[in-house]
């Protein structure tokens, strides 16, 4: 099924059918955006324990940073 015949569907589906798949999609969007969260979150635990990422409250370096990633 195409996209456009999946929305043409949901289209011809009762009110309250299309409040379910309301429902149901919001909670799957929410679902994957909590993973990308978790995905981050180890990504930046690797990059933190290799030594790629760094914490500094030294505004001098944190500018240097900045201009070294900004370049």
């Amino acid at each position: 099924m195409s996209y456009t015949e999946l929305v043409e569907a949901i289209q011809h589906l009762p009110f309250e059918q299309k409040q379910e798949l309301h429902g149901l999609i919001s909670r799957y969007l929410i679902e994957e955006r909590r993973e990308e969260i978790l995905e981050n979150y180890q990504l930046s635990i690797k990059e933190l324990e290799s030594g790629i990422l760094t914490f500094t409250d030294d505004l001098s370096k944190l500018r240097e940073k900045m201009t070294i990633n900004g370049d």
